[in-house]
């Protein structure tokens, strides 16, 4: 029987889901379950891992009978995962030795500031591509064995397995028989050597870190073994992965270089495809493995925003203004424009191109006239106005006059932001009808390795464009607002100084 489908999994900051698309790439059916977030401490963020596994196997199951499918009917699955959150799990029980920690968490902040100090970033920086922050996962693997009883006891024996979320998740599909990651995953755990495509010896030894507790690196599409679990009554080929990111950099056939796109999510992150060669930036940028295929590794830089649509999230949960995240673009619609107010939303530092772990989230510009129209205005421009400056940051260390931006995520359904995105960097910003396309750049990468779909140009006009945005505003209103933008993120930096 012919497969009619793939499946694939994107396990994210805030929710599980499984998406399956037909071989046309359209969706058939999506099923979510958001989980909870919990902060134990100032900076600190961390998921139960175990309930990250819980809610993906109910959505996996809720949207293969959503679409009438069985498992006979899926011809691969194709993983996409929040990039960075570090588990750490004993080998024999398969439970976590603590909680997941996520890429959000600042807690290894010191130690971090303590390698720039002893020398060690452009070292760091020329193994990996990344930079001495906590946002990665080689220091929350760290914190880990330092900070939980015999763990690090444990892993000396080789006791304990590390994974970011696609290898933690592939080990449970797979009963503990396939233990792998993807080269763009381990491309952002900071342990990484993207010039050799190895794990670096000189920074596992830099941090502790046992070799025998990593995944095996493997390409981003190909077969890496088979679903052995009750979930699913047939054994199912595991053929994709790639992290979020990366994913929808693919979904969005962002295949040549020069090409980018940018993901609305809880963070933003902008990627920049570069080709077959990395480009180390000199502007504080990322520079990362894309993916690799057949042998063949495309790289990019990139812009990670820790903070984009959590900032909505906070006007809902945290001040209350609005009822549902839906509801931003209708009270920033209340005025006319943001009343000289500018929403900094640095609640965990500050990521590209400003790398400031003890910058803190600010509000300027208040007065008695301020609206919560006017801070929800705020909050949207916020969001633009950091992916702006990482746009600037690309255009200067590629040499490459950026001509469109193709966009995704959550967020892109509000056109107020998406106009207000395209009028500060001046160029058209492109929505595709499927904005999934971050399980759809899994689902193709899983179905190119099992040959659902035969080729890249087989898939490449399946993107379509849904809306096009043109800027509009007057370049002196632009100037206007970068400036005071500026000045807002020079005030919010350095906020936390000695750990308080």
């Amino acid at each position: 029987m012919d497969k009619r489908y793939v499946l694939a999994i994107d396990q994210g900051t805030t929710s599980s889901r499984a998406i399956i698309f037909d071989k046309k790439g359209k969706i058939r059916s999506v099923a979510q379950k958001e989980f909870r977030q919990i902060f134990p401490d100032d900076g600190w963020v961390e998921h139960d891992a175990m309930e990250i596994w819980k809610t993906q196997v109910g959505v996996i199951a809720e949207a293969i009978s959503a679409c009438g499918a069985e498992g006979i009917d899926i011809a691969a699955i194709g993983i996409t995962n929040q990039r960075e959150t570090t588990v750490v799990w004993d080998r024999t029980s398969g439970k976590p030795v603590y909680n997941a920690i996520v890429w959000q968490d600042r807690r290894t902040s010191d130690y971090c500031d303590h390698l720039k100090k002893e020398g060690w970033t452009e070292k760091i920086r020329n193994k990996t591509g990344l930079i001495p922050d906590s946002y990665f996962s080689g220091t929350k693997i760290r914190w880990i064995l330092n900070n939980v009883e015999g763990a690090r006891e444990k892993a000396g024996r080789g006791e304990l397995a590390f994974g970011t979320i696609d290898s933690w998740l592939i080990w449970n599909l797979t009963r503990g028989k396939v233990h792998v990651t993807d080269v763009s995953n381990a491309s952002r755990t900071m342990l990484f050597n993207i010039n050799t495509m190895e794990w670096d010896q000189d920074l596992l030894e830099l941090m502790e870190i046992p070799r025998n507790m990593l995944p095996e690196v493997r390409s981003s599409s190909e077969l890496y073994g088979k679903t052995c679990t009750k979930i699913l009554a047939d054994e199912l080929p595991i053929a994709g992965i790639a992290g979020d990111q990366q994913a929808a950099l693919f979904g969005q056939m962002c295949m040549e270089p020069g090409m980018l796109k940018n993901t609305y999510g809880t963070g933003s992150f902008i990627m920049f495809n570069t080709g077959e060669k990395p480009i180390f930036s000199k502007n504080k940028l990322l520079t990362t493995v894309g993916w690799e295929i057949n042998g063949k590794v495309t790289y990019a830089l990139e812009g990670s925003i820790f903070i984009a649509g959590a900032v909505v999230q906070w006007l809902r949960d945290g001040l209350g203004l609005i009822k549902s995240s839906e509801d931003i673009e209708k009270l920033a619609l209340t005025v006319k424009d943001n009343g000289g107010v500018y929403l900094v939303p640095a609640f965990a530092g500050l990521g590209a191109p400003h790398w400031d772990q003890r910058a803190r989230g600010a509000i300027f510009g208040l007065t008695r006239g301020t609206e919560a129209g006017h801070i929800a205005r705020a909050a949207l421009e916020g969001i633009a106005l950091q992916v702006n400056d990482v746009i600037k940051a690309m255009e200067a260390d590629s040499g490459i006059d950026i001509k469109e931006l193709r966009v995704d995520g959550g967020a892109t359904v509000n056109d107020t932001l998406m106009q207000f995105q395209s009028d500060i960097l001046g160029i058209p910003l492109i929505r595709p009808a499927i904005l999934e396309t971050t399980a759809l750049g899994a689902a193709y990468l899983a179905g190119l390795a099992v040959g659902f779909w035969k080729d890249v140009d087989d898939i490449r006009n399946q993107w379509v464009t849904d809306k096009r945005f043109e800027p509009a505003m007057d370049q002196d209103q632009v100037n206007k607002i970068t400036l005071k933008w500026d000045k807002a993120i020079s005030k919010s930096k350095g906020w936390i100084e000695n750990g308080s």
